[in-house]
């Protein structure tokens, strides 16, 4: 007998294409339920890249591949020896890393590389709760991060994500749905929400078990010392450093100076901030005195890794500062100092006198203004030195000198043929001279480094200054947006009798970068890109409003902390509230909200109840039977009634104890709900209404228990 053909290659291809396709468009339930859960973990542990070694984020890629692979194939897992042995990897790769196993980092790559793991183990519901309960750990890690508006967004969405998949788990029967189950899990956070809000809104903030990290990837161009070219690199971000609403007409965007580090000495090819420490009285900076009307405005400071508040000039006022722990200092320059680098969100009250001049300082400081690196800038310097010289400075005054100088200098960057770049390029050993004198390009800190070493080599005292400068107007809520890309630099020199005096030479040669904020920038993204295409309007408008959001993010929400708690509190009435009525007024809400959840939960079962057509047909039956004078317990279901019926009425209860028994198994056939399913049970809550009726017109006697 001759033996079949083997079946040839192409239709060996096909009938695997068929089959892959089969399990594409229906995986089997526990593989599907796999899928959605690692799914749900990779969302979670994304933010986590930027912030574990590329190691462990390679390494928990592949791992939960591995385990997506294992799912779709339906294919065992690994072995316990080799998840053992991974395991040592990772502790050791850890160890290798961080030096130890304790720390704040340390500890978030060992939770992200033991979910990672965990997944590979991922066989009974036992398993699974664990993955649930690490990833909710996840989600309160990322927050250590940041706590932006779009972190929370990502944050709750993985919540929903863990609760569906947590719902998922407890529904061993049938196949539901994963829209059925995410509707259930919107639901459950929709009801928990409130209970979560009088949480935030109330629970005393008692440090340090109430603390919210500081952004871990706040950045900023303002530091105590500047080279050439550095604040050209942050004009390439775009990150919001502070946002501002003026409790009034806000000023033009021209006198928008917002003071950040003054930097006096030079030191080689850099400048660095004058020698200070906080409470050296000696050199403490009384508030000066308004020579105009204050502007009063209020500001958000986001982490900017350094201890000068970027406030509006002048200041004529100490601020006040929301979070009590903030200490600030007057710095003989000019600038509000923090004890700390500012690490987290602040927020502040201030008034500033919008004027061009500065404080004055201690007539001993004076000589510190006009230093000049030994060695550096000997071309500018002899360039300076050839312009004092000439007859035109020589009557003049002190002060009318250094304002004749100053205005020369403004003149000549204006008509000098100077640049204004973004790129300007390295300049060499010695940058100043070959920007200057030769190839005349560069950015902010180049004119205003170029304007105060010229001014001293004159004989005038002058100093760098870093900041901000404009910003652009939300047109959304009128707030002003200070980012990074804002950052600036200008000078100030010393006017005998009037103090410092500011100059911005940038003006000279790029005036639209002051009169208007139109701020250099660096080319679009592609997604940018493209929606500037589609509409140019559009990117703006959707920069708007989002920078709307995160400002009442920032204002409602993250600044929500123990002052606000205790300011709500005496808008409700109390004098003088502390911690102790903050907490009765939890107890007060949290007891509130659980009767309103138990009337609640009985409201939803009455209507459940209601709207159940089996439960409603079982309630007329017994009803009926209970008007005629037949006991009937609410407690027991159909079977557990016939059964009682038989013992107390014997056979005269069979018809009626058989229609019970019918009753029930219509219960639980699983019915679809379809107008025969409806049809069956009118006829089956008939039937035992007849029965019930004609064991009710039987003599007593004939009913009696057998």
């Amino acid at each position: 007998m001759n033996s079949p053909a083997a079946p040839s290659a192409p239709t060996r291809r096909a009938r695997l294409g068929a089959a892959w396709r089969e399990r594409a468009a229906q995986p089997g339930r526990e593989s599907r339920d796999t899928l959605f859960m690692l799914a749900v973990l990779a969302w979670t542990l994304l933010p986590q890249a930027p912030h574990v070694p590329l190691w462990c984020s390679l390494f928990s890629a592949a791992a939960l591949l591995w385990r997506a692979v294992l799912a779709w194939r339906v294919r065992p897992l690994p072995p316990r020896w080799l998840l053992i042995l991974l395991l040592l990897a990772c502790i050791g790769a850890t160890v290798l890393t961080y030096r130890s196993l304790t720390g704040k980092e340390a500890g978030l790559a060992l939770l992200v590389l033991l979910t990672a793991l965990k997944t590979l183990e991922l066989r009974a519901r036992r398993d699974a709760l664990v993955l649930f309960f690490l990833g909710f750990f996840l989600v309160l890690a990322n927050f250590l991060h940041s706590q932006s508006l779009a972190t929370a967004v990502a944050m709750v969405l993985s919540v929903w994500g863990l609760l569906a998949a947590l719902v998922l788990a407890h529904m061993p029967v049938g196949r539901p749905r994963l829209a059925q189950v995410a509707g259930l899990a919107g639901r459950m956070l929709v009801l928990g929400a409130p209970l979560i809000a009088a949480l935030f809104i109330f629970f005393p903030r008692m440090a340090p078990l109430w603390g919210v990290p500081g952004e871990a990837g706040g950045r900023t161009g303002l530091s105590d010392q500047l080279q050439l070219g550095d604040v050209a690199e942050l004009a390439l971000d775009d990150s919001t450093a502070l946002r501002v609403r003026f409790f009034g007409p806000a000023p033009a965007a021209s006198t928008l100076y917002f003071r950040g580090p003054v930097l006096s000495l030079p030191d080689g090819q850099r400048w660095v901030a004058l020698p200070w420490r906080p409470g050296d009285t000696s050199l403490a900076l009384p508030n000066p005195s308004p020579r105009d009307t204050a502007l009063a405005y209020e500001m958000t400071v986001e982490p900017l890794r350094v201890s000068t508040l970027p406030l509006l000039e002048t200041s004529v006022s100490r601020p006040q500062v929301d979070s009590g722990e903030v200490e600030l200092y007057a710095h003989p320059d000019g600038q509000w100092i923090t004890g700390r680098p500012i690490a987290e969100r602040v927020r502040l009250q201030a008034q500033a006198a919008v004027r061009s001049r500065a404080a004055a300082s201690p007539e001993g400081l004076l000589p510190t203004y006009l230093q000049l690196p030994p060695g550096q800038h000997p071309r500018s310097i002899a360039w300076a030195q050839a312009l004092r010289s000439q007859p035109a400075f020589a009557q003049a005054s002190p002060n009318q000198l250094a304002d004749l100088l100053a205005v020369a200098l403004v003149v000549h960057i204006r008509q000098g043929g100077y640049s204004y770049t973004l790129a300007p390029g390295t300049y060499g050993e010695q940058p100043l001279d070959a920007f200057w004198l030769d190839r005349r390009e560069g950015f902010c800190e180049h004119f205003a480094t170029a304007f105060v070493v010229l001014m001293r080599a004159m004989g005038v005292p002058a100093r760098i200054v870093t900041g901000y400068q404009g910003g652009q107007f939300n047109p959304i809520d009128g707030v002003l947006e200070v980012r990074q890309s804002d950052a600036h630099a200008w000078a100030e020199y010393w006017r005998a009798g009037d103090g410092w005096v500011r100059v911005d030479p940038t003006a000279a040669v790029a005036p639209d970068r002051i009169q208007r904020s139109q701020r250099l920038a660096p080319p679009r993204g592609l997604m940018a890109g493209a929606l500037a295409q589609v509409d140019p309007a559009l990117l703006a408008r959707v920069r708007a409003v989002w920078g709307a959001l995160d400002h009442q993010w920032n204002q409602w929400v993250l600044s929500h902390g123990r002052q606000r708690q205790l300011d709500l509190l005496r808008a409700l009435g109390w004098q003088s509230p502390d911690l102790a009525d903050l907490g009765r007024l939890l107890a007060i809400g949290l007891a509130g909200l659980a009767l309103l959840g138990a009337a609640l939960g009985a409201w939803q079962a009455r209507r459940v109840r209601q709207r159940d057509p089996w439960l409603r047909a079982y309630a007329g039956v017994r009803k009926a039977l209970m008007q005629r004078g037949i006991d009937c317990p609410a407690h027991l279901p159909p079977r557990s009634l016939a059964a009682a019926l038989r013992r107390q009425h014997g056979t005269a209860a069979e018809t009626l104890a058989a229609a019970l028994l019918a009753l029930e198994a219509w219960r639980y056939q699983a019915p679809s709900g379809a107008a025969t399913d409806r049809r069956t049970l009118g006829e089956l809550r008939r039937r035992a209404l007849a029965a019930a009726r004609t064991m009710a017109r039987q003599p007593a006697e004939n009913r009696s228990s057998t």
